[in-house]
């Protein structure tokens, strides 16, 4: 073998000492005389199963280093293609599991509704009511609804950042005009989107809303009795009044009318009618009434307060402000002011409802 060769192939021939035959035998394409002729290929045969690799020496290292680059770059992509398929399944399946919620739940992608595990107020922050009073107000909003015989006074609680606000029953019920203003000073005229006289639930949309702070919806279920709350609402047209106290009781039964303005048997102070254990409160109220499960707390509630927020020591809505009992003019200064006796629909009773709501249901 000739030096020239010997420079730039991989290694020595091991066939050295074999008769070659001459260059003019291959250029007429004859067969070497000698049946281990020709000499092994430049790149080293890959092993065989079970064999171990004959280490390759600097000269065919250069030969085979693209072999080897490929090869590393295969081993690094299949890990990482395969990571990225998955990845991606994953991403339709939880899109797919996201959309199937929202359709069962009638939720939106703004809304608040959902985020029941996040906290309003960071955890260094938890129970200090200064600091849920303001990471929560700008959620709640004051509600007036133009009545046939005067006018009501509520508060709501916005649960999409385009202007969907939830409220009671009792606060819109009868209107033909409702106003909105949030805690910025901002007016909106709103409409209602429906109705649930049962629950005493209503859902009104603000006309050209758009921004707004959406509230964190919480969980009802965890709700112990002595946890500390906050309430905050329009008592008495005092937007953004904020209060506090305890849960007091858990499950109580409460009455309340079912007429289209109930106001009307409160003698239309805003102090609505409501039955609890077997007493009324608030004036009469009347034959047609429904019951259902609220939640019992000392948090100072006033009319106007209706359709305000009850939140929990993370700044989640756990209940939405309904029935308060309020001593009237006619009483005596031993009985006047709240009384400690507010009701509020959980929120879980409210997630429940606000797919029926946002359809369009009246009843």
């Amino acid at each position: 073998m000739s030096d020239s060769f010997r420079r730039s192939g991989d290694h020595d021939s091991p066939y050295q000492g074999v008769q070659q035959p001459h260059p003019s035998a291959w250029q007429q394409g004859s067969s070497p005389v000698d049946p281990e002729w020709p000499p092994p290929p430049p790149y080293r045969p890959a092993a065989q199963a079970g064999e171990p690799e004959a280490p390759a020496t600097a000269p065919g290292a250069l030969l085979t280093e693209p072999a080897a680059r490929s090869s590393r770059t295969r081993r690094t992509r299949g890990p990482v293609g395969l990571l990225a398929a998955v990845a991606i399944v994953a991403a339709a399946i939880g899109g797919g599991t996201a959309y199937g919620i929202q359709e069962l739940t009638g939720s939106k992608g703004d809304t608040s509704a959902s985020a029941t595990a996040t906290n309003v107020v960071p955890s260094s922050k938890k129970g200090d009511i200064a600091a849920i009073a303001a990471a929560v107000s700008p959620s709640i909003v004051e509600v007036n609804a133009a009545l046939s015989n005067g006018s009501s006074t509520g508060s709501g609680v916005v649960i999409t950042s385009d202007g969907e606000v939830l409220t009671n029953h009792h606060v819109v019920s009868g209107a033909s005009q409702i106003k909105v203003s949030t805690s910025d000073g901002k007016q909106y005229t709103a409409d209602v989107l429906g109705t649930d006289s049962k629950k005493d639930l209503a859902l009104i949309k603000l006309q050209g809303a758009s921004g707004l702070k959406a509230a964190t919806l919480g969980d009802s279920a965890n709700v112990q009795v002595g946890d500390t709350v906050v309430a905050i609402g329009s008592p008495e047209g005092l937007t953004g009044t904020v209060t506090s106290g305890i849960v007091s009781a858990l499950d109580r039964d409460v009455t309340v009318s079912t007429d289209e303005n109930p106001g009307r048997q409160g003698g239309g102070d805003g102090r609505w009618p409501f039955e609890f254990g077997g007493r009324q409160f608030n004036g009469d109220t009347g034959s047609s009434t429904t019951t259902y499960k609220a939640i019992q707390t000392d948090a100072s509630l006033n009319p106007g307060n209706s359709g305000g927020a009850l939140i929990d020591m993370n700044g989640r809505i756990i209940g939405i402000n309904s029935a308060m009992y309020s001593a009237g003019a006619g009483s005596s200064s031993s009985d006047a002011g709240s009384v400690g006796l507010g009701f509020a629909i959980p929120v879980d009773t409210v997630k429940a409802d606000l797919a029926a709501l946002r359809s369009g249901s009246q009843s």
